[in-house]
């Protein structure tokens, strides 16, 4: 049996195993089954790669997309360029070798959501939050020359486009006419909490 899974902590905010057990079910995908594996700590991972030698292919999620990299055998060219993994392929070998490959789904996702609302006042954007998919974000909004600020909770003197949520104004707000949330705060099932924005 193939194992698929996801990997991070908390999962309470993911639809991932249900998505795809009734995915599995409707396609008569019968050889399948996906896991959540919560994983508080990276440093877990080799074990829990070790001890599930049927795994084929995990999804990453907060917090361990950064964190992840330093544990795989190869990271796609657009992976590297964005600092973050959400997707790691595992090649099985007849002799049993493991060869763990990562990848960023993230990027074409939010860039095939993104682009069909764009208007032409869209040329400044806020990216909430720092983490993993804020990068993939903030790839995507270079690619469409779309200027952009960091925003998050803590200084961060070696970022030029970074701000701290207590500096954001009305006057920023309304410069920035996009904006975008990268943090867990919105994820379900806690879906009325927020980033504090004006």
């Amino acid at each position: 049996m193939r194992t698929f899974g996801i990997i991070g902590y908390p999962l309470s905010h993911s639809f991932s195993q249900k998505h795809f057990t009734e995915k599995f079910k409707r396609e008569n995908i019968s050889d399948a089954k996906f896991r959540n594996f919560q994983l508080e700590n990276i440093n877990g991972f080799p074990e829990l790669i070790k001890k599930n030698t049927s795994i084929c292919g995990l999804s990453v999620t907060i917090p361990h997309k950064q964190t992840v990299m330093n544990c795989l055998d190869e990271i796609d060219e657009a992976a590297k360029k964005i600092g973050a993994v959400n997707c790691i392929k595992i090649r099985h070998s007849e002799f049993g070798i493991r060869n763990l490959i990562g990848y960023n789904t993230d990027v074409y996702g939010f860039e095939k959501s993104l682009k069909p609302l764009l208007k032409p006042h869209h040329n400044k954007a806020l990216i909430l939050g720092t983490g993993g998919a804020s990068k993939a974000a903030a790839f995507v909004l270079q690619k469409l020359k779309i200027e952009y600020l960091l925003v998050s909770r803590q200084e961060n003197p070696a970022s030029e486009q970074h701000v701290l949520y207590a500096d954001l104004d009305e006057k920023t707000i309304s410069q920035n006419t996009l904006i975008i949330n990268t943090t867990s705060l919105g994820m379900f099932p806690e879906v009325n909490v927020f980033p504090h924005i004006p």
